[in-house]
């Protein structure tokens, strides 16, 4: 178990007045213990778990097919196993609160993960247990990182913004996008990241969809290639877009991306403990108004366990900024029709300000595909 964590979390079940909390989804059983099991985000039932008391006792549970795994890397935790065609997790799960003194406990739990049915037989179960749902307690504690979690990001962050330069550096026109998908899945792994998600390789005419895949589109003089892709390690993400141009930009682009290294710099400028996230949102829009094309709804969120994370930086978020929140900032235009650009940086608030993790590639300026 993670230490640092574990006592994040009994704080926060004090201050909720529960008894104890639930960790079932795979990115808050890596929050507390560090890792994920690798069938758990691929197959819904298969549930691993954490169990944390407001006394700080702890214990695990995981399906029978991966109990090897969880006990080479947890060999001194109180570790349950359930079978998996015995269908007997909430049974099991229900054994273990009752060993815990929780049956007629104040518990938490994910009740935006757990399946109804789950939920209901472990009711049926534990009838005098009062349940609670545990979703936001979670997201509030992990938008501060702990020291670790930071060394993680930074690492991470490093390791898939030097892989989108790599892969950027190996193709040239006459190229596919799919050649590029090969280049960054390839170097990602390469230096370092466990995984990857939602890999978007978007060229020409495509760069102006904000979610899509790479396809066998040839690279022709004056595309403008968006790459974003988010490199996972023990579980956290680190996403990293760049833009870049096939032989030197047309001007039209070229004074776009001026525009939106501008909202970057503003951007950071702004970011520091004790802003309200809307207000770097406000500034953003002042440059960005300029170009007279629709924003974004947010230009940044944090970052971590979860692709997307509390707090975003957009118009309706009263979220106050504090030191250790890491954010994923992201300036981009859609010209409609036609092409689009963006810039997506890794970034840590600080005591005073904040400091960027994807410090690899030079932004200034569009990168150049020969």
């Amino acid at each position: 178990m993670r230490n640092s964590v574990i006592k994040k979390l009994v704080a926060g079940i004090n201050d909720a007045s529960l008894d104890a909390v639930i960790g079932i989804s795979p990115e808050n059983f890596a929050y507390t213990t560090g890792f994920i099991v690798p069938s758990h985000p691929v197959l819904r039932w298969r549930h691993a778990l954490t169990v944390i008391t407001a006394d700080g006792q702890n214990a695990v549970m995981c399906v029978d097919m991966e109990e090897s795994t969880v006990r080479e890397r947890m060999p001194n935790t109180d570790l349950r196993v359930w079978k998996e065609f015995s269908y007997d997790a909430m049974p099991i799960l229900a054994e273990l609160l009752d060993d815990l003194g929780l049956k007629n406990a104040r518990v938490g739990i994910e009740m935006d993960y757990i399946p109804a049915g789950d939920m209901a037989m472990l009711r049926k179960h534990l009838p005098n247990t009062r349940w609670e749902a545990a979703e936001q307690l979670y997201n509030k504690l992990r938008m501060i990182k702990t020291p670790e979690e930071l060394e993680i990001l930074k690492n991470l962050s490093r390791i898939t913004d030097s892989s989108i330069k790599t892969a950027l550096e190996s193709v040239t026109a006459g190229s596919t996008e799919m050649d590029i998908a090969a280049a960054i899945t390839s170097s990602i792994l390469r230096n370092g990241a466990d995984d990857y998600k939602f890999l978007i390789v978007a060229s020409g005419e495509r760069s102006q969809y904000p979610n899509v895949g790479p396809t066998d589109r040839i690279l022709i003089e004056k595309d403008l290639i968006r790459l974003e892709i988010f490199g996972m390690l023990s579980g956290y993400h680190a996403g990293i877009c760049r833009t870049a141009s096939v032989g030197n930009p047309t001007e039209e682009a070229e004074q776009i991306w001026s525009n939106l290294s501008e909202c970057r710099e503003i951007i950071l400028e702004n970011i520091r403990p004790g802003v309200k996230a809307s207000d770097v949102y406000s500034k953003f829009l002042e440059k960005f108004g300029e170009l007279a094309l629709k924003p974004i709804s947010f230009v940044g969120h944090g970052i971590g366990l979860f692709l997307h994370e509390e707090p975003y930086l957009g118009a309706n978020s009263d979220t106050i900024l504090e030191s250790g929140m890491v954010l994923g900032i992201e300036p981009l235009a859609y010209v409609e029709g036609r092409f689009g650009l963006q810039c997506k940086d890794m970034i840590v608030i600080t005591e005073d300000g904040c400091q960027l993790f994807s410090d690899v590639t030079n932004t200034n300026n569009i990168f150049l595909v020969s």
